[in-house]
């Protein structure tokens, strides 16, 4: 009877605890690139920077509060800021492929936070989850010269928790692919590329 009412209190603790980080969340930016111009673009360079100074931790708990947050693949002999960097080229070389216009242009993004689940936080509950994850983005033309403004891109997006996230691996579907494709489609619409805009607002329980 002891231990049903110590697993029934962290229960209720671990509820309060993240129902009280609920809150509201975006992907959002302020400017847009007009597609009149972006169409001339076609993206050479994709330069993804993580800067050393973002924090980050192997802290299995629900909210840990660093920048980075990236569980889903081993660490290896990588490190973290490593990985974030190779999963927002490839979204970012996805995000820029529909452009192929004649003038030679280089994106350069500057990770701001890259912060997704945790295993506790992916699979020890059903409540909530959100991947925050924020950069700026800037463009520029083959000499160096800034064709834009760096633009502050929030890319948050509801992440997949509990049964959820198990049935989605099961078919293949990661953090790692749901991201890609989030933040591809962000960068793609940003610029210009596509007249899709992911830019909405959402409540959810999260970090």
């Amino acid at each position: 009877m002891v231990a049903f009412i110590k697993s029934k209190a962290f229960a209720l603790a671990g509820v309060l605890l993240v129902a009280g980080c609920a809150g509201s969340w975006q992907t959002n930016y302020d400017t847009s690139v007009s597609s009149s111009v972006s169409k001339n673009w076609r993206f050479t360079s994709v330069d993804v920077q993580v800067p050393d100074s973002l924090t980050t931790s192997e802290e299995n708990s629900l909210t840990p509060n660093y920048d980075i947050i990236w569980q889903e693949e081993p660490l290896g002999n990588s490190t973290r800021h490593a990985q974030v960097d190779t999963i927002m080229t490839e979204a970012a070389k996805k995000g820029v492929a529909g452009l192929r216009g004649s003038q030679p242009v280089k994106l350069v993004i500057v990770q701001k936070e890259f912060h997704a689940l945790t295993k506790a936080a992916r699979y020890g509950q059903n409540w909530g989850g959100v991947h925050n994850i924020s950069f700026t983005a800037q463009v520029f033309d083959s000499r160096g010269n800034p064709l834009t403004e760096p633009e502050m891109i929030q890319a948050d997006l509801v992440a997949l928790t509990g049964a959820r996230a198990v049935e989605a691996e099961s078919r293949g579907i990661t953090q790692r692919k749901r991201i890609v494709e989030h933040v591809s489609k962000v960068i793609a619409g940003w610029l210009g590329a596509t007249s899709e805009d992911r830019r909405t607002r959402f409540s959810q329980v999260g970090r």
